[in-house]
């Protein structure tokens, strides 16, 4: 029987990557933070920041004397874009439907049940969301969240009702959150049914959201695309009528790309 790959993990190399990840929701960190963040002792987090610093991953602001992000880190980022054949078939996917419903479109994945925003496109608009390629957001409050859980397949759906089973899971962003986790299950059941998913203003206060999965090969969902914007633009009607329908034939144009249906 094989092993599980956590028992081959290096404990040095997992710190690494937890100081990087540290940087997540912060430009600039020092020595006594990352401590504290990551439980480890001073003199660790010195070796392991000048290990990373030496690669290019960390480097030391001249001015704070705290630690941010290398240029290293951009490189990879822009090598993970170029090699990554979904991002390279979804560009002019998300490019059209903008053009076409003049509001904002991602992809995003999941992880760890947060939703992952890979790449985005602005439309030409005064007023628009603004984008979000890199950010985390909570399934519960996210249309690309729902429709990525809801659409996916059974076991997803069963470890995710395992993570929310106490209400406590569930935090309110605005006053439309869905907090309620039997109401959140029945959300997803409708979404698993229609295809699509939508977000009233449960993320963001004015901003309302609708998303759709994309399939690959094999049928598993991989991803999905949404398109956002203003709640006075975006009526609920727009978005469980026209505007979801072009969400879907863009994320259904995007899964046959990738071998689905074919």
């Amino acid at each position: 029987m094989a092993k599980p790959k956590s028992d081959y993990s290096i404990q040095t190399v997992s710190n690494a990557l937890r100081m990087l990840e540290a940087f997540y929701r912060e430009d600039e960190l020092g020595v006594s933070d990352l401590s504290r963040r990551l439980g480890l002792h001073k003199n660790n987090v010195f070796r392991l920041l000048a290990t990373l610093e030496q690669g290019g991953y960390i480097e030391q602001s001249p001015a704070s004397e705290r630690y941010r992000l290398g240029t290293r880190c951009l490189e990879l980022g822009q090598a993970f874009s170029r090699g990554h054949t979904l991002l390279r078939r979804a560009r002019p996917v998300l490019e059209e439907l903008v053009r076409k419903a003049g509001e904002t479109a991602h992809l995003a994945v999941l992880r760890d049940f947060e939703v992952v925003h890979l790449d985005g496109v602005l439309p030409d608009q005064m007023l628009l969301t603004a984008l979000r390629v890199g950010q985390r957001l909570p399934v519960h409050c996210t249309a690309l969240g729902k429709v990525l859980v809801g659409c996916g397949d059974l076991s997803r759906q069963q470890h995710f009702s395992r993570i929310i089973a106490s209400p406590t899971e569930l935090s309110a962003r605005t006053e439309a959150t869905i907090v309620d986790s039997q109401k959140l299950f029945d959300q997803l059941r409708s979404v698993s049914a229609q295809g699509f998913a939508v977000d009233l203003e449960e993320c963001v206060g004015g901003m309302r959201c609708v998303a759709a999965p994309v399939h690959d090969a094999s049928g598993c969902v991989v991803a999905a695309i949404s398109l956002s914007g203003p709640a006075s633009r975006l009526s609920q009607e727009a978005l469980n009528g026209d505007v979801g329908r072009m969400v879907v034939a863009a994320a259904e144009q995007l899964s046959q790309e990738l071998g689905h249906g074919l």
